[in-house]
């Protein structure tokens, strides 16, 4: 099946569920439907193309218009490249407590064991629930046999999208692969996410400035705060004072981008300052995510930006097109 028609596909699914969750309120999923669901993602990319802020070249021209600029994503595809991220095995209800696992498959079909660190990790994954949130950015073990796994309970009911992103070193590129697992439990929606300029979370206040640009790079600063007195004491979390993960709504494609600097770079302040040049592929709705580290406790603040087409100039010299983003944070069920 060509990649577009699983793209029509997709997006029609997606609107049916959309719609139809406004009256499935309430809904309690059955345990034995539930572990009849698939835990297969659907592979939507095709050829794999990079999203990510430390994969392939996303820069496009800030006078292009959207039309102009390739339109790359990341995070729908469960293989790329000849490496496969195998069903992954979790708890099938909420509350149930087990073991979240699963393996990459290389080229030859065995377990891939030989990976290359990125960012003090071998395998970085997200898992997030389809609505946004919860949201978790965690660490798994490998084990002799090449499976990945850790103890896992969900504490909520729905779809989550799971996502590998690893360097396998026979590649020596990033690569990030996802599935989805469903889980059963009394479902519930989700208020509709507004952009805002602040978000609260353990104590911290978090403001964010800039905007998300479509084909051209951007600069969002989050600024750190606790009790009104400036975060500047943030401390490094896997090489950075911060990372940042962005979603597109709806699809949930994977953005991964890293700030500008790095601890001890004879630059870069421990705060309360996290920079990110960032760019997204095409206009909508993404979920961003920001973790950041103080006293040996990771934090994630959760923002919701809205990049509208980039505006470009027609030969008469009239702009057209919209501004280029709103951006800020939104309320979020944990």
């Amino acid at each position: 099946m060509s990649a577009p028609l699983k793209l029509g596909i997709y997006a029609l699914g997606v609107l049916a569920l959309f719609f139809g969750a406004f009256g499935l309120a309430g809904l309690v999923v059955p345990e034995d439907v539930a572990s009849d669901w698939a835990g297969d993602g659907i592979d939507m990319s095709g050829d794999g193309e990079d999203m990510s802020g430390h994969g392939d070249d996303m820069s496009g021209e800030e006078n292009h218009t959207e039309a102009d600029v390739p339109v790359t994503v990341t995070g729908l595809s469960l293989e790329q490249d000849g490496f496969l991220l195998e069903p992954v095995e979790a708890p099938r209800s909420v509350g149930e407590s087990g073991e979240l696992s699963f393996r990459i498959a290389g080229p030859d079909g065995s377990g891939v064991s030989d990976y290359v660190t990125s960012h003090e990790k071998d395998l970085h994954l997200i898992v997030v629930h389809s609505s946004g949130s919860p949201f978790r950015h965690v660490h798994p073990a490998l084990g002799a046999d090449g499976v990945w796994s850790m103890p896992w309970t969900w504490d909520r009911a729905g779809t989550y999208r799971i996502y590998a992103d690893f360097v396998p070193a026979a590649l020596g590129d990033d690569l990030t692969l996802s599935r989805t697992v469903d889980v059963a439990g009394e479902l519930s929606i989700d208020s509709p996410r507004t952009p805002t300029e602040s978000a609260e979370v353990d104590g911290f206040e978090i403001t964010v400035d800039g905007d998300l640009r479509v084909g051209a790079d951007s600069m969002l600063t989050f600024s750190v705060s606790r009790d009104g007195q400036p975060v500047a004491t943030l401390q490094p979390y896997l090489g950075a004072y911060g990372h940042l993960v962005a979603l597109r709504e709806g699809d949930l494609a994977y953005l991964h981008v890293h700030p500008m600097g790095e601890p001890g770079d004879g630059s870069t302040e421990p705060g309360p300052q996290i920079e990110f040049m960032t760019q997204v592929p095409t206009a909508g709705t993404y979920l961003l995510y920001l973790d950041f580290q103080v006293a040996g406790e990771v934090h994630t603040a959760q923002f919701t930006a809205v990049a509208e087409p980039t505006e470009h100039a027609d030969p008469d010299g009239e702009s057209s097109g919209h501004a280029d983003s709103d951006v800020g944070p939104t309320e979020h069920d944990d």
